[in-house]
């Protein structure tokens, strides 16, 4: 997996203040996309285990309310692993803190009818918080919502939903 980005105190994706990976990799290629160079799965610098260290050490300070992971496209098949595994690093050392992941795939394509749709995808949806899922789609862009950029994508609070199996929204 290469890492296109990682933000520090970033505010812009998920609540509170947190540690932002944007993964590089895309194949949904959505029209006017905000990151489009990471569509490119080789873009920006591999992912090493000095690069998920300091991560974790980013998540340390009780201020930081959690880690986010974009892209490119967390769920793409060779991003799986590698992030399962440092969402499950982090969700293991800081049990308070929360995970966002933002999908292009919906949260029904990572269970099914997808490329996507892999064990490792099941498991890693278990140790998600918030998954903010749906391809953007500038027809439906909407500069007013929080925490997205098109009408069309879900906020999904995924323990609720896991839970009672039925998708229920998270209220920020």
């Amino acid at each position: 997996m290469y890492v296109a980005n990682v933000k520090f105190y970033d505010i812009a994706n998920g609540e509170g203040v947190r540690t932002s990976l944007f993964v590089s990799g895309c194949r949904h290629h959505c029209k006017n996309c905000f990151n489009a160079e990471a569509w490119d799965f080789t873009f920006g610098t591999p992912y090493t285990k000095k690069t998920e260290e300091e991560i974790i050490a980013s998540l340390a300070p009780d201020y930081i309310a959690g880690l986010t992971v974009l892209g490119g496209e967390p769920f793409e098949p060779e991003n799986q692993a590698e992030v399962l595994s440092l969402v499950t690093a982090v969700k293991s050392r800081y049990p308070h803190k929360t995970v966002w992941v933002y999908s292009g795939f919906t949260y029904e394509e990572l269970l099914s009818g997808s490329r996507a749709a892999t064990d490792t995808a099941r498991a890693l949806l278990q140790q998600i918080d918030v998954l903010v899922d749906g391809r953007f789609i500038e027809e439906q862009k909407n500069i007013s919502l929080a925490f997205r950029g098109s009408e069309n994508q879900r906020l999904i609070d995924l323990p609720k939903t896991l839970q009672g199996n039925t998708i229920v929204l998270y209220q920020p």
